[in-house]
């Protein structure tokens, strides 16, 4: 079969791309730049895949999808976007799907979207609702398969239990806690994407699809502690405001204030799905809420995260070409330049590969964390989100607030690019040529307060930047 695949390289698209190659399918892959498209994980199976460019809130960017298509998935959404139009790009960008999909030969198309079982709606899950009213189809036969809570190694939803339980031993938390909801494991909705693919009895129908166990969010919470060995109490408190709620997980999480609003948005509504027996006609055995904890911490513990919620594009990058930064600019610019002689260059790349999340910056961590902290405040990033694999780096992922923009061991290089909130623009390259390491920091000032910027941080480079390159270089 021939499928077409958006979000390819979003949290669940590169699950599912995974399960469709290994299951013999040729996929299309449509991303908006495929420089973020790395083939790393699919270099078994290069000759089912095919990448296309398109960017679905641009109508004219669509025209070289196949005609040849069997089925398609439509994975496409704007939760992170900041606030104001997010509704109206996810309907624009339903809207260009269905006419572009109506000129191809598509038989059937699968939507993942929320549970939308209640009268009042949060504004992301009218949202959700709209775009599936929009995906609707005489040309075709639509499938949407709602989903509650994603439980599985790196989706937001688990990320965000996991840094509330790993780090408070107390919460005095909303009172949204008390909300119900019904998870579900990752691998089962991966199984119930490929499950429906071509089941005409789904065609022109929707289904919930959850776990077998409800639960509040705060037991949720307790239950991830009593999986992890932790003693954890919970106080639930009636004052906290949507806003307040928001700044609550959004500085004690690594999620994005947008993202962390529309969350809180829709967490104060019962998720409860609607019963079918959909698992039962696929021969879906569906995981408990602490057997979808234990598989994600097994691939945690393995260093397998496949895919992260860490590594789409924050705000402003969401809808920006971050690309246009992968050539360092000479010009206009502050730098700090650095080198040294290593006496193992794979040794050197194997540090440089490793920095940030979990390992750290090498020297004055604390120096990092306070600079994170100080991004949160302003509305950044900050360093929380960490890295989706302990020991490599590809084009696209995320290390704490930066994003990479080129990664080649064979090349011995790594190239860096600031998300964090700064008057300006920001490098951060590693290069070993002939046994040297180059170290090399760039920073284009935007006005006069970019300058000041600049200045205010140089006396922390001399002995950050020198320090870090001392343990980068093994000396």
């Amino acid at each position: 079969m021939k499928i077409f695949l958006t979000g390819a390289t979003g949290y669940i698209g590169k699950r599912l791309l995974i399960q469709l190659l290994e299951e013999g399918h040729t996929v299309v892959c449509s991303v908006r730049d495929r420089k973020r498209f790395s083939t790393k994980l699919y270099k078994s199976h290069l000759e089912q895949l095919e990448i296309i460019e398109n960017d679905f809130l641009i109508e004219s960017s669509l025209q070289n999808i196949p005609h040849d298509i069997d089925f398609a998935y439509y994975l496409i959404h704007s939760m992170s976007s900041e606030e104001g139009d997010f509704a109206v790009k996810e309907k624009q960008s339903a809207d260009n799907f269905r006419k572009a999909l109506e000129k191809t030969a598509v038989k059937q198309v699968i939507f993942l979207t929320g549970i939308i079982n209640n009268d009042k709606l949060s504004k992301h899950l009218q949202s959700r609702k709209n775009v599936e009213e929009a995906l609707h189809s005489e040309k075709y036969a639509l499938t949407s398969l709602r989903a509650g809570i994603i439980v599985g190694s790196g989706s937001a939803s688990f990320e965000i239990i996991r840094d509330l339980v790993e780090k408070l031993p107390v919460m005095i938390a909303p009172k949204w806690l008390s909300t119900k909801c019904q998870p579900i494991a990752i691998r089962n909705v991966i199984q119930f994407l490929i499950g429906v693919m071509g089941k005409t009895f789904t065609y022109n129908r929707n289904f919930d699809i959850a776990g077998a166990e409800v639960y509040t969010y705060k037991q949720m919470l307790l239950q991830y502690a009593e999986v992890r060995g932790l003693k954890r109490h919970i106080y639930t408190v009636p004052v906290m405001t949507p806003r307040m709620s928001s700044y609550w997980l959004y500085f004690i999480t690594s999620t994005t204030y947008p993202l962390a609003k529309n969350l809180v948005s829709s967490m104060k509504t019962d998720v409860i799905a609607k019963p079918n027996d959909l698992s039962a006609q696929l021969g879906i055995e569906l995981f408990s809420y602490r057997e979808a904890i234990a598989l994600a911490f097994d691939k945690i513990k393995q260093n397998d995260v496949l895919s992260s919620w860490y590594d789409s594009f924050s705000a402003p990058f969401h809808d920006r070409n971050v690309w246009q930064y992968l050539e360092v600019p000479g010009k206009g610019t502050f730098k700090d330049v650095r080198q040294m002689k290593v006496d193992d260059e794979e040794l050197a790349m194997e540090r440089i590969f490793s920095i940030g999340g979990k390992r750290g910056w090498y020297y004055a961590d604390f120096l990092w964390r306070i600079r994170g902290f100080l991004d949160r405040l302003v509305g950044g990033v900050g360093v929380s989100r960490g890295r989706r694999n302990l020991n490599d780096l590809e084009a696209g992922d995320s290390v704490d607030f930066w994003r990479v923009l080129y990664a080649d061991k064979a090349e011995r290089r790594l190239l860096l690019f600031a998300e964090m909130k700064v008057p300006g623009e920001a490098w951060l390259e590693f290069r070993i040529k002939d046994g040297i390491l180059h170290q090399e920091a760039t920073f284009r000032p935007l006005g006069l307060s970019g300058r000041l910027y600049w200045y205010s941080v140089l006396p922390f480079h001399g002995l950050i930047f020198n320090g870090m390159l001392k343990k980068l270089a093994g000396k």
